[in-house]
């Protein structure tokens, strides 16, 4: 066969890159980060929980009142441009008692899910990764604890000990890290003969640092958002224990203290619930939908 200029054609340059890959290569968490900016509502709460976190932490120096400062001369007192939350029966100013009260509630959820993500995860990695009677025996530890009505035994806890905020996340924590073991457990399951755990083991590498180095890194996507929600959890738990007396003591506040006070003078003074009520409900609402669009931005399902 004779070849000549006729056999062959000519290729644009368009043409000639068809084939390569264009799509720049990122990483699994810019990846995610991209898809959660494309979810409006979920950034709307998180810039929601940003300035709640905000207002938690520099709220009370933003007027000149103290929130355990008592003033006999404004009791009662609706919100005005002096105390832009009123004052409560005492002459206390809200504003600066309910960013306080949030506070105490945000440090209380942050501090007892990161402690139930310890234990959750350390212990759940070890029923995952070393299965067998390990996995069966600690497995029923799970699932006797999980039968014991988990409230019943917050109110026993926080009526035999010392109140404060230390017992009360001691209680709130002492059953509440079985959920995220379950997930550790079942991810490290799947996760276990990988290619990259065999390496580690074929170089030595103790099971713990497998789990901690090699293996829970890989559940990050799982425990983030198990996070997002345990959250708020821990929050409206606090307030319901303060609001029926057994959480935080005065003089300290919080947001649940708040809102018993609050509920019994509702009728006279309805602002004084109310208030507190919407902060909490503002801050819950928006971890729950933050915590649903970072479950969507995480899952490689979901990528394009």
């Amino acid at each position: 066969m004779e070849l000549n200029e006729k056999s062959f054609e000519r290729l644009s340059s368009e043409e000639k890159h068809s084939d390569e890959i264009v799509r720049p290569a990122i990483s699994y968490w810019a990846d995610a980060w991209r898809r959660l900016k494309k979810n409006p509502i979920a950034m709307i709460s998180l810039v929601i929980l940003v300035i709640s976190i905000l207002l938690a932490i520099f709220g009370p120096y933003l007027v000149k009142y103290k929130f355990d400062a008592q003033d006999y001369k404004v009791l009662d007192n609706r919100p005005s441009a002096a105390h832009w939350f009123g004052t409560d029966n005492l002459g206390r100013d809200l504003w600066a008692r309910c960013w306080v009260g949030a506070r105490v509630s945000l440090y209380i959820g942050f501090v007892g899910t990161l402690i139930e993500l310890i234990i959750g995860c350390i212990y759940g990695g070890i029923c995952g990764y070393f299965g067998g009677a390990v996995d069966l025996i600690l497995m029923r530890v799970i699932e006797v604890l999980s039968s014991i009505p988990y409230l019943i035994v917050v109110i026993l806890l926080l009526l035999v000990l010392p109140k404060g905020i230390g017992t009360l996340i001691f209680a709130m924590c002492i059953m509440g890290w079985t959920g995220i073991a379950r997930l550790v457990r079942g991810q490290i399951m799947q996760l276990k003969n990988s290619e990259y755990v065999m390496a580690a083991q074929a170089l030595g590498s103790k099971p713990m640092r497998i789990i901690i180095k090699h293996l829970l890194p890989n559940t990050l996507g799982i425990i983030i958002t198990y996070m997002s929600m345990d959250i708020p959890a821990y929050i409206f738990e606090e307030a319901f224990l303060s609001f029926l007396g057994l959480g935080v003591q005065p003089p300290k506040t919080s947001l649940g203290a708040l809102v018993s006070t609050g509920q019994g003078v509702m009728t006279n003074h309805p602002y004084q619930l109310f208030i507190p009520c919407s902060i909490i409900c503002i801050i819950v609402l928006a971890f729950n939908v933050f915590g649903d669009g970072l479950t969507n931005a995480l899952d490689p399902k979901q990528r394009q």
